[in-house]
C-alpha cells in the first residue's frame, strides 16, 4: 500500500459509487491506474465489497437494538451461521464477559423487532439473551 492507495480507500469510504474518472481526477492519476489499483486492492482482500449505507432520515425511522447472547459453546459456529442468515442482524460481535455475542438489530417496527428477538431466543445453541433498544445515536463514525 502506498499514499495513493490510502487516499483512494478514503475516497471510496466516503462514496464507493464515485466513477473511476472522478477518482482519477481527485488523485491526479490516470483512469487505468485507478482501475488497476482497485482490482489489486480487491484481489489482496483489502477491499472486500461494496455496500449500501442507509440515509440518515430512513435510518432514524428504524428501530434498533443491541442483543446480548449467551451461547452453548459447542454450538457457537452453528449459532453464528443462523444469526448471519437473519437479515435484520446488521452486525455480530464476539465479546468478553457474561455473554458471548452482541448483535445489532435494525427493523422497521417494534413488532418486527419482537419477532426477531423471539427467533434469536429460539435458535439452537442460544441459552439466554438480553436486549436493549437504542433510543438515540449521539454519533456514529
Amino acid at each position: 500500500m502506498n499514499a495513493v492507495d490510502d487516499k483512494l480507500l478514503a475516497l471510496l469510504r466516503e462514496n464507493a459509487r464515485r466513477s473511476t474518472s472522478e477518482l482519477a481526477r481527485s488523485l491526479s492519476v490516470s483512469r487505468s491506474t485507478i482501475q488497476s489499483k482497485i482490482r489489486k486492492l480487491e484481489q489482496k482482500g483489502i477491499i472486500k465489497g461494496y455496500t449500501v449505507e442507509y440515509g440518515e432520515e430512513y435510518e432514524n425511522r428504524l428501530v434498533s437494538a443491541h442483543v446480548l447472547i449467551m451461547v452453548h459453546q459447542k454450538l457457537t459456529a452453528r449459532t453464528n451461521r443462523s444469526l448471519h442468515a437473519i437479515p435484520q442482524v446488521k452486525s455480530l460481535h464476539a465479546i468478553s464477559g457474561d455473554y458471548d455475542l452482541i448483535a445489532v438489530l435494525m427493523t422497521e417496527t417494534t413488532e418486527e423487532l419482537s419477532s426477531i428477538l423471539d427467533k434469536i431466543g429460539n435458535l439452537e445453541g442460544v441459552e439466554r439473551t438480553n436486549s436493549s433498544f437504542i433510543l438515540e445515536t449521539k454519533f456514529d463514525r
